[in-house]
């Protein structure tokens, strides 16, 4: 039982040689990953525990094991997805009692991916309603706690000593921190090792946020280098498939099981994925690394600068070529982002009526009167907001001003990354985010539109220009929270991003965690 509990917080690689080693089954370790989902159900990381699928995808690897027939290194790795990928004969809500009934017919195409390859499903995620946050608080579900500094990280889990003493107990109900979001059930499911791997989506930073806060790696690829068909959609133009894991090897291994063409997704790259690994001894001599000095934002905690500024230094030493590099219309990307994302809402959001499927208001006096109370009653009050600005955007008076106004700013944010690429810069090494995970109370204090523009700032234009970036976790806090950086490079170079990313992750060597109790999992 020791084993299993040290390889629940494994990497992939480790556990898939143990698995084509014969030293270990995937239904056993499938068993242990449930087992761990009912310990840290206070935390709220999934809304659906997928128990029968799991086991039946953790049975038929064993078969595949047994015939030695895998079917790579995935086979048999426990993952989670987040609640709004389509999933055939299971519940896809996005968290809102307008879909809390919803099945759909088929999957989403990176979850038939994982599945082609023998991937076990845990569970769908947690999120903020239709992802329309950065905290994972506005769920009809209810939120997301972070795992880290809570009440079952004290109970259940140890990690080095530098993060023990830090622990403390929380006395006031509403003291815990906050997971980031709107990925927030799946950065946790990951950070508490329930499973090994899970996908998030991100239109706004919604993978990145909730991994620096957790203390994971969260990768956003190439809009276009992942298919979005099955994913429901938020911003068409932004949304990207995220991954959540708790190191680069494993990220880079789910991407190359998860990108590629799509004959459903008009949008996805036609030309043919091409896999890579990165070697565990890396050269960065040659990598020329920006420094925006737009990110040095007046909100920026010390702690997180100094993680930039130590990062930075360790880079320098490693032989990267560092320069400080303007993004000049940083600053205008949230309020931009704000424009363009509640007019897609607003149209996306249409289809909501109760007639095909969704929530159906029981009311019979007139259709207008069903449809009305029907999104009334299904959207929270988050969605409704969003979708009357959208509308007030769209309206002929109004759609110069503000919404083709909103594209142009977006030409603009990303030809200042073309800008830096063209002078010579290979990546861009930012804050994820501008703090520490903040507590729930110090978050909910600020309305959406607020804390999306705090969380976001940093995470953002990555999405407005449609270019790779990850979060790696660098070192805990004073008081033993995730702080972590972003790198971002030019699209379809994930694999030099990836590459210093690993670098990187291996100079910090951030903490590890496991579960402390052995009977736990018995």
């Amino acid at each position: 039982m020791e084993n299993m509990n040290k390889l629940l917080t494994a990497s992939i690689k480790e556990v898939s040689q143990k698995i084509n080693a014969g030293d270990v089954r995937s239904s056993d370790i499938t068993k242990a990953a449930i087992k761990v989902t009912s310990i840290i159900k206070p935390l709220n990381a999934y809304i659906t525990i997928t128990n029968e699928t799991a086991k039946k995808h953790a049975e038929s690897s064993d078969s595949r094991q047994k015939d030695c027939s895998l079917l790579g290194k995935l086979d048999g790795i426990p993952i989670a997805i987040k609640d709004n990928y389509c999933t055939r004969s299971h519940p896809t809500t996005c968290a809102s009692k307008m879909l809390s009934s919803f099945i759909p017919t088929y999957d989403a195409t990176v979850y038939q991916n994982l599945k082609n390859v023998g991937a076990v499903l845990i569970g769908k995620t947690n999120l903020d309603e239709f992802a329309m946050g950065s905290g994972t608080i506005d769920s009809y579900y209810g939120p997301t706690k972070n795992l880290w500094n809570s009440d079952v990280f004290k109970k259940f889990y140890s990690c080095n000593s530098q993060a023990k003493e830090y622990v403390q107990q929380n006395t006031d109900a509403h003291s815990w921190h906050i997971a980031g979001g709107s990925s927030g059930g799946s950065a946790v499911a990951v950070a508490t090792g329930s499973c090994y791997a899970a996908i998030g989506s991100d239109t706004g930073g919604s993978t990145r946020n909730p991994a620096s806060y957790c203390g994971l790696v969260g990768l956003k690829p190439t809009y276009g280098l992942v298919s979005r068909y099955g994913l429901i959609p938020l911003v068409n133009s932004m949304d990207v498939p995220g991954i959540l894991t708790r190191n680069i090897d494993d990220a880079v291994l789910i991407l190359n099981n998860v990108a590629g063409p799509d004959r459903f997704d008009s949008t996805c790259f036609q030309k043919k994925y091409i896999p890579f690994d990165i070697p565990d001894t890396i050269d960065i001599s040659n990598f020329r690394i920006g420094i925006p000095k737009e990110y040095k934002e007046k909100n920026l905690s010390p702690e997180v600068q100094e993680c930039w500024d130590e990062v930075s230094q360790y880079l320098r030493e490693g032989g990267a070529s560092l320069s400080t590099v303007s993004l000049p219309h940083t600053n205008y990307s949230i309020m931009c982002y704000t424009v363009l994302n509640r007019c897609d809402v607003a149209s996306n959001f249409a289809c909501y009526d109760g007639m095909e499927y969704g929530h159906r208001s029981d009311e019979w006096n007139s259709v207008h009167n069903l449809y009305r109370k029907t999104r009334s009653e299904g959207f929270g009050k988050i969605v409704k907001e969003r979708i009357l600005v959208g509308n007030y955007f769209l309206l002929e008076e109004n759609y110069e001003e503000y919404y083709v106004k909103a594209m142009k700013i977006r030409r603009l944010i990303s030809d200042d990354f073309n800008t830096v690429w063209n002078n010579n810069i290979d990546l861009l090494l930012t804050p994820t985010t501008l703090t520490g995970a903040p507590k729930y109370n110090d978050f909910i204090s600020m309305d959406n539109q607020a804390q999306c523009s705090v969380q976001d700032y940093c995470t953002q234009p990555a999405n407005m220009a449609g270019i790779p970036a990850v979060n790696v976790p660098i070192k805990l806090s004073k008081n033993g929270l995730p702080l972590s950086l972003q790198l971002m490079g030019p699209p379809l170079k994930e694999k030099e991003l990836l590459t210093v990313a690993k670098w990187i992750e291996q100079r910090v060597q951030f903490p590890k965690i496991e579960l402390k109790d052995l009977s736990l999992l018995e």
